[in-house]
């Protein structure tokens, strides 16, 4: 009973915040456009389909996800599994967490492989490049990149180092990479940093940052909970762009070797 009264807050609130968006449909078909919808049965099935998935989406985050990540974030940091010993400790060893790093990084790599942005950006990118760009092959690298962002981020979490030096660095290579990679590819890399933030992995690694700032001592979650998503959009374009170039290099050694000019 309890459940069902929490799912009806839920769908009502999503309900009003999806309402503007087909407002905004039937609006510019009927007021601009001034054409009928087509396949009106389907467009009303697709928008209940869209409500209640987004519903039930909402109601998991709340309920498992949210919860799972700082249940985990707080266990690999707890002082008793770290240093063995069940003390108060007042000041973290960055030296300490590898395995807050390890599952970062593999909660990082494991969330975006299971992104559906990222599917349905993998599957168009292998399309219109007539499969030179393999589905496989960008899903995997967008996820290293966003694994070694998550793992950079806990550790900037637990060794309190600013933010901003990281975020800087790392556009900093961005920028020089957009000059050498390859031109057909630099889009898509900026694209395939912006689709790792959505329904998947935001919520764990967000769960995962403001657990780990809470257990870690000396750590602030308002102020060092926050910025695993900045890692998570940021490293996945620098990865995108650097196979890319490791690739285009291999292939100029190949022909150079085979004499092809």
């Amino acid at each position: 009973m309890e459940f069902i009264q929490e799912f009806s807050s839920v769908f009502f609130a999503t309900c009003r915040d999806v309402l503007p968006i087909i407002v905004l449909i039937l609006g510019m078909q009927v007021f601009v456009l001034r054409q009928k919808l087509r396949n009106m049965k389907r467009i009303v099935l697709g928008f209940v389909y869209v409500v209640l998935g987004l519903s039930l989406f909402l109601a998991g985050l709340e309920k498992a996800l949210f919860p799972l990540g700082e249940i985990m974030a707080s266990q690999l940091s707890d002082p008793s599994f770290l240093y063995g010993i069940n003390e108060t400790v007042t000041h973290a060893d960055w030296k300490a967490y590898g395995w807050v790093y390890l599952f970062g990084a593999m909660i990082g790599f494991a969330t975006t492989i299971a992104e559906p942005s990222l599917i349905a950006v993998a599957y168009k990118a292998n399309e219109v490049s007539a499969g030179t760009i393999s589905t496989w092959g960008l899903r995997i690298t967008v996820a290293i990149g966003v694994a070694f962002g998550i793992s950079l981020g806990t550790f900037r979490i637990v060794s309190g180092t600013p933010l901003y030096l990281y975020i800087l660095a790392g556009y900093v290579i961005v920028i020089v990479q957009t000059f050498f990679a390859p031109k057909s590819i630099v889009a898509l890399a900026y694209d395939s940093g912006g689709v790792t933030t959505s329904t998947v992995t935001v919520p764990l690694v967000a769960a995962l940052g403001l657990g780990l700032a809470d257990t870690v001592p000396g750590r602030n979650p308002a102020l060092d909970g926050f910025g695993l998503i900045a890692f998570a959009s940021l490293f996945p374009i620098i990865a995108v762009m650097g196979y890319a170039q490791l690739m285009d290099w291999k292939i100029k050694h190949r022909n150079k070797n085979n004499g092809v000019q």
